[in-house]
């Protein structure tokens, strides 16, 4: 029997699906030259890159995701301007966006203007933009993501070796990208018990899933060794993340807080307001479909199991927007799928465009409203006034502008050895409100050589995101992002 058009998937491309991936991408990029890199890790990362493209590996299992670095390195190659790296990976995060909504529109069989529509409905979600505007592992690992998303569906509807590899392969790529990429493994588990199909333990194959797995621990771990590391260091990350040895700047010193309503409010306040409607119509919908014993899932309560399980496992840990980076576009497919089993074709495109209308207006007012960057009129500064090498409060942001060494600190404390050391300047700059380290009073009491606002560093999303690494509630971070926002000028330089 020849094959028909839903029996190929992916392969009815069509022009609406690529203008909207086109307009999603003009989105992400929208203002994109004037920002500088957000935080902390987007810059380190950036250097590490750097480092990683001429042979230097010492800091390649930084934040456990040796894939990420060697993934950019060949780009170092060619330029170290950090704007190439950051907009290279913010059209990543569009490339994996259009993979899972191609993947979706083909198990929906939406018509290419309704993919259209997921597409951008899903693309202005305010979390997945801003994250798409960094240099961290986030656009990496939600490729991957969509990547295993599609693998393991297909290894559940055509059980077989090579599709239980196949998905295999997916995880362990995501593992190499981003260490949190491990949450999955309990969900694939949940899938795999209720699936109940015992194809992971016949003939081998759990033996060649968890090889294919660990290969990379194995290759990345000769390669540390080889540059005169200690061989368990990346494995090494994950039981420190899980049991830190110490408090961090911040003073945080567990991985664990339940919170149940933080990321609730979070999609209040943050998200499209259609999430909550279309997704409880949804689950009015499948109350009367869902499985009743264990066996095949249908498509959509296989996306909601995914879903449903990202949310429960973040909320038992530390909080901060991006934990449900993979989740956000789950939420808007089901809730699209949601609002399409209940009202007619006009009347959803009528409701998605507007909703895509208000995200946009949330963008202007959440993102895009928060740049331009001054980190390059501190520098210029500085060149004009003998530049040197440069201290900061925590914060690295002056790094991509300083041709100079511009180096973080926790603890103004540490300036006495770093002016001997021949460091002339320090910019108090603000992140360290962000990141909630409070050790800068006497610096605050001083009159600054120059000064100049920095509008990022009031931004409440860059607040949030950083509730993870201070360990504080939503309206704990909310309030401190509202005493930033007070202080007019973020970046003030003053001469050790």
């Amino acid at each position: 029997m020849a094959a028909t058009k839903n029996d190929i998937p992916y392969a009815n491309l069509n022009l609406w699906w690529l203008l909207a991936l086109v307009a999603l991408a003009a989105l992400r990029l929208y203002g994109l030259r004037e920002a500088a890199l957000p935080d902390y890790d987007s810059v380190r990362n950036w250097q590490i890159v750097q480092e990683v493209a001429y042979g230097n590996v010492h800091h390649i299992f930084h934040h456990g995701s040796p894939g990420f670095y060697l993934l950019y390195a060949p780009l170092a190659w060619f330029t170290s301007n950090y704007q190439v790296f950051q907009h290279v990976n913010a059209l990543l995060a569009v490339a994996a966006l259009g993979m899972l909504i191609r993947f979706v529109g083909h198990h929906l069989q939406l018509s290419g203007w309704q993919q259209a529509l997921l597409t951008l409905f899903a693309g202005t979600s305010v979390l997945l933009t801003f994250s798409g505007r960094d240099f961290t592992m986030s656009s990496g690992s939600l490729f991957c993501f969509a990547g295993l998303l599609g693998a393991y569906w297909g290894r559940l509807q055509q059980p077989s070796r090579q599709t239980l590899l196949q998905a295999a392969a997916w995880l362990m790529l995501g593992l190499c990208i981003n260490y949190k990429f491990i949450l999955t493994i309990p969900i694939l588990t949940v899938l795999e018990l209720w699936h109940n199909d015992g194809l992971l333990w016949r003939r081998g194959n759990l033996m060649r899933v968890a090889a294919l797995v660990a290969a990379p621990y194995l290759v990345f771990g000769a390669i540390g060794v080889a540059a005169g590391l200690r061989w368990y260091l990346w494995p090494a990350f994950y039981y420190k993340v899980a049991f830190p040895d110490a408090a961090n700047a911040a003073g945080r010193s567990n991985t664990l807080r339940f919170d149940a309503l933080y990321y609730f409010r979070y999609l209040w306040n943050f998200e499209s307001p259609l999430l909550g409607v279309g997704v409880g119509l949804l689950l009015l919908k499948l109350r009367k479909e869902w499985p009743s014993r264990r066996g095949q899932l249908p498509f959509l309560p296989y996306l909601l199991v995914w879903a449903a399980c990202l949310l429960a496992g973040m909320t038992l840990l530390i909080k901060a927007p991006r934990g449900l980076l993979w989740a956000y576009p789950l939420f808007y497919v089901l809730a699209y799928a949601g609002l399409r089993q209940w009202l007619s074709g006009g009347v959803l495109a009528g409701l998605i465009i507007a909703a895509i209308g208000f995200n946009g207006y949330r963008l202007q007012r959440e993102i895009y409203a928060y740049t331009p960057t001054r980190y390059p009129q501190v520098a210029t500064w500085l060149q004009a006034h003998g530049g040197g090498k440069v201290a900061s409060t925590v914060s690295l942001g002056l790094a991509p502008f300083q041709p100079d060494t511009v180096l973080s600190v926790n603890d103004e404390r540490a300036l006495a050895a770093l002016r001997r050391w021949g460091y002339r300047y320090v910019l108090l700059d603000s992140y360290w409100r962000v990141t909630g380290v409070a050790r800068f009073d006497s610096l605050r009491r001083l009159q600054p050589v120059a000064a100049w606002p920095e509008p990022l560093l009031t931004s409440p999303l860059l607040f949030l995101e950083h509730s993870e690494y201070t360990g504080l509630g939503y309206e704990e971070t909310l309030a401190r992002q509202r005493v930033a926002k007070q202080d007019t000028l973020q970046l003030r330089l003053l001469k050790l």
